[in-house]
């Protein structure tokens, strides 16, 4: 496995946070493996200080060019505390889990992306707007248009913190594991990869909605199913 640089106009930029320095090999310094990686999600755990203790926190995100969205309760300790000090953000993805011929070798194929930053507080009306979609055309294409948009006083209830993508660390495992030609290989045990595999399932509508009610394409098309009626 080589490491990943990119061409001088898509790399990264390395800093003392986002340098690797174990596993160097799995390490990428390509802005095309961050951007495959926060597409491929839609939650992240966001890395705080509040009251001097740490906190991590699940939470939603949406991706526009070079800024990352995120939004929680305005009533929120995390958020406050994002708003104000270095935060970091990551993204990891398993792909399947790596089972050698020795315990020591096991490991994980995976995806992941570390972001580091103090986010900026989104209070222009018309950002703040636009950040949601961003959210929520994250993750579900198409939602923004169907559903009610947010209310005046939803949104002030809303805190939207803005994240910059400029320093970010991506780390990625994939293949075999790495006994295959080591004195291990004569024990005569499997080795190889059980692979993670993530899909939708079925829509399952609410059971307050009237009989009849379509499914709407984008949706169906998230789900695999066919636009028409809803079942239940």
């Amino acid at each position: 496995m080589t490491d990943r640089t990119g061409s001088p106009a898509t790399a990264l930029r390395e800093t003392r946070r986002t340098r690797h320095r174990r596993l160097r090999e799995q390490g990428s310094l390509s802005r095309a493996d961050l951007d495959a990686v926060l597409a491929a999600g839609f939650v992240g755990h966001l890395g705080v200080v509040v009251e001097g203790a740490p906190m991590v926190v699940p939470t939603v995100y949406g991706v526009d060019g070079d800024t990352l969205y995120l939004h929680g309760s305005v009533a929120s300790r995390s958020m406050t505390a994002s708003s104000q000090d270095m935060v970091c953000l990551t993204v990891t993805h398993v792909d399947g889990l790596v089972l050698a011929r020795s315990v020591f070798e096991h490991g994980v194929n995976y995806r992941s992306a570390m972001l580091y930053g103090v986010p900026r507080a989104v209070t222009d009306p018309e950002e703040k707007l636009s950040g949601l979609r961003v959210l929520t055309e994250h993750i579900a294409p198409g939602q923004w248009d169907y559903a009610r948009r947010p209310s005046r006083k939803e949104l002030a209830a809303t805190t939207l913190l803005a994240l910059s993508l400029e320093e970010a660390s991506v780390k990625l495992r994939s293949g075999p594991p790495d006994d295959g030609e080591g004195p291990d290989a004569a024990l005569g045990l499997w080795a190889g990869v059980l692979p993670v595999r993530s899909a939708w399932g079925a829509l399952e509508p609410d059971p307050a909605l009237p009989d009849g009610t379509p499914v709407p394409v984008h949706l169906a098309a998230l789900a695999g199913e066919r636009s028409g009626p809803a079942s239940g």
